[in-house]
């Protein structure tokens, strides 16, 4: 009986190998076998695609050859652009502090302090700072994490801190979103451009040259090329963020590349103007820290830097300074 049904299972299989049409075959060890071989074989000589039960036949396709192209601006323009952004802001901020030394109030701290941010102010901007932080880092570690962080720390501690970084990532956008537009609606006004400007600027906003003042308005020209760079570079990184959340959104696995790549490109840009931003308003400037700490700055420290701006507060609203506590 076994022999019969063994029989039968043989015949039946040769049956069904002469129904099949048949395929050319290739080994992929032989030294003549190249990849287009390959792709010509296995696809239909522009992908390799698997077979799958879904809707989305998008998520059949195993290799795009076109897609080597944007793995090799990920992996090298990309890592290099991102490395030197940061690294190169930092060495020549460095630069400048030993050459320029700390920006000192000229006439000394009066002990006079002014409101300049009221604490709706310095929640929005606070706010943006630190999503903004959190989101460069956890960014910048899923560019060049792999080649200089996963070697110091391991592959365990690097596979934890990536996987909550891509969660704080994923969720921090939404509050960064919202704080975006809150500053945008807080300080627009104060950010138009104006003839004043152009002093400014030609003074090098006094950062140059010590006991150079050029007068200025609550913004001077410097903090409105920081606005409006976090203003569109952020509003950058919002859309091309939610192309990347939702890539179905973004169309063709083309545009969804072209907007990582201008994601990417743009965190870069901004990460090292923020740099220099944050410098400025730490250990660069004396007092400048005040402005979004407790949202009361020096008198002398506000003459010299936004004398106009002064000017116009104890015009209009009659206000006073007030002895520091």
């Amino acid at each position: 009986m076994k022999h019969i049904l063994a029989r039968v299972l043989l015949t039946l299989s040769l049956m069904l190998g002469l129904a099949l049409p048949s395929v050319a075959q290739v080994n992929p060890t032989e030294q003549s076998v190249n990849e287009d071989a390959l792709f010509q074989q296995l696809g239909s000589g522009d992908y390799v695609a698997g077979r799958i039960s879904i809707p989305d036949a998008n998520a059949g396709y195993l290799i795009k050859p076109e897609n080597k192209l944007w793995a090799a601006l990920q992996g090298d323009t990309l890592h290099i652009l991102s490395i030197w952004s940061v690294v190169g802001m930092i060495v020549l901020l460095t630069a400048f502090y030993l050459i320029r030394g700390k920006i000192r109030v000229d006439g000394g701290l009066s002990g006079r302090k002014i409101l300049r941010f009221n604490a709706i102010e310095r929640f929005a901007h606070w706010t943006l700072a630190s999503t903004f932080i959190i989101l460069a880092l956890s960014g910048l570690n899923i560019i060049v994490g792999k080649t200089i962080l996963l070697p110091i720390i391991g592959e365990v501690a690097f596979g934890t801190l990536s996987a909550w970084g891509k969660i704080a990532h994923n969720f921090l956008a939404w509050p960064f979103m919202v704080s975006l537009v809150l500053v945008l609606v807080l300080w627009i006004i104060h950010n138009i451009p104006n003839s004043v400007d152009l002093q400014w600027i030609k003074q090098g906003g006094g950062l140059l040259k010590k006991g150079v003042h050029p007068p200025a308005k609550k913004f001077n020209a410097g903090q409105k090329l920081i606005f409006w760079s976090v203003i569109l570079g952020g509003a950058a990184l919002s859309f091309t963020g939610f192309m990347l959340l939702f890539p179905a959104e973004a169309g063709t696995p083309a545009d969804w590349q072209f907007y990582q790549t201008i994601h990417a490109l743009t965190a870069a840009i901004l990460s090292a103007i923020i740099i220099a931003h944050i410098y400025i308003g730490s250990v660069g400037m004396e007092g400048a820290f005040d402005a979004m700490g407790s949202g009361e700055v020096d008198e002398n420290w506000a003459k010299e830097h936004h004398s106009l701006w002064v000017e116009e507060v104890k015009g209009t609203t009659g206000a006073r300074a007030h002895p520091a506590e």
